[in-house]
């Protein structure tokens, strides 16, 4: 098909695909039309006609096999050469589908809803997604991620197996099991993220791979305080330390004991955070947002060997702390006590506070109806969240 035919049909069809005639939600008979010299601008250039001859010859093919109608300037009652506009046949959309070589919205998108219904059942998150995409497409608003729909199908399958990865395994390796590629997971890889982060209970979108187990690198845990750390028959006194010490994930197998010598065991959402805070009476830990398998099986490992100490876990004053929070005592069985997450905490540094958006008040409704109520119902009514990185505390 010629350039000018192309791009004609194009915008016509273009046009009719974001109507409400498209989705049947038009209760009045719509037509489709373009100024031909919206089209093409130089058409009316006494000086360029060479093109107004190729446009009219292209138009009066497209006319001829009934694709469109035509519109043209009079000279009192006779009809002149001169194209005004063009318009839709709505009863030859197939054959203009057909001419252009192009796939029909309608089409498409039932290949779209096709994929999601796969995946609508998988988990929660992408029951979320899913629906969202499914709205959008009876919306006539483009669904996300569908401009390659085997790319799409690949988001959505990485996504219906990540957050069940129970041990660590290095994100190439992940992608071979799941893709059969171990670069595909890669390139789709911000897309993941960003899934993950929008319909999950994901905050940190930097490090959430790595928080469900999916790394690039071995994985570390980070710990400093009142602590004796035993591995391999060697002792390591963690309060003589100045800082923090790093225990990689194939480390962790070889911890014997850990001995706290403290009341407390503190772990902690953000890194800033971690390495700022100071406790004369605490082991610490680095919790790096959720929590994943290594550090888990190290928070579980202390609290077998002391299950005297109180524990506690300081987050961002958010729906995604409180989300941390819940998960840690559910995967772990310790009874959690939030730290520097209350109402006090937000009036005190309220010039710190942040506004809620459309989808933290929807979070945070969520979770009303627990134990965080009062602290929630707070945010609510003065419109505020707080990243623990405002708190200053030693």
């Amino acid at each position: 098909m010629r350039k000018y035919e192309s791009a004609i049909l194009n915008t016509l069809l273009d046009q009719y695909e974001r109507s409400k005639s498209f989705v049947g939600a038009n209760t009045h008979n719509q037509s489709f039309s373009k100024k031909i010299t919206d089209l093409f601008p130089d058409y009316a250039d006494d000086a360029q006609y060479e093109l107004f001859c190729a446009v009219n010859e292209q138009v009066q093919e497209l006319e001829r096999v009934s694709v469109i109608t035509v519109k043209r300037r009079k000279r009192g009652r006779i009809e002149t050469e001169v194209i005004s506009s063009v318009s839709l046949n709505l009863e030859k959309l197939s054959e203009a589908y057909k001419l252009l070589g192009r796939q029909p919205k309608s089409d498409r998108n039932e290949e779209i809803l096709a994929i999601l219904n796969r995946y609508i059942d998988s988990t929660p998150l992408l029951h979320n997604f899913c629906t969202e995409q499914i709205d959008r497409i009876g919306c006539n608003k483009k669904p996300q991620y569908s401009d390659d729909l085997v790319k799409l199908e690949e988001i959505l399958r990485v996504l219906s197996q990540i957050e069940s990865v129970d041990e660590e395994v290095f994100i190439r390796n992940f992608s071979v099991r799941v893709l059969g590629d171990s670069k595909a997971l890669e390139k789709i890889r911000t897309a993941v993220e960003s899934i993950l982060c929008e319909y999950g209970d994901y905050s940190d979108r930097e490090h959430v791979l790595e928080n469900l187990n999916v790394v690039s690198n071995p994985g570390y845990v980070y710990v400093k305080g009142k602590g004796l750390i035993t591995i391999s028959g060697q002792a390591i006194d963690l309060g003589r330390l100045d800082g923090d010490l790093g225990l990689s994930s194939a480390l962790l197998d070889n911890i014997e004991e850990v001995s706290v010598y403290a009341s407390k065991v503190i772990t902690i959402e953000n890194l800033t955070t971690f390495n700022t805070y100071e406790d004369e009476d605490a082991l610490i830990i680095y919790l790096g947002g959720y929590h994943n398998s290594i550090r888990r099986k190290l928070i579980c490992k202390i609290y077998e060997q002391n299950p005297d100490k109180t524990y506690y876990h300081y987050g961002d004053i958010d729906a995604g702390g409180f989300g941390i929070l819940l998960d840690l005592r559910a995967k772990t069985g310790i009874d959690f006590v939030p730290l520097y997450m209350d109402v006090a905490i937000l009036e005190k540094y309220k010039d710190f506070t942040k506004k809620l958006t459309d989808r933290d008040r929807s979070r945070l409704k969520n979770l009303l109806g627990g134990e965080f109520d009062t602290v929630i119902r707070y945010m609510l009514e003065n419109d505020c969240k707080l990243e623990q990185e405002a708190i200053v505390k030693k």
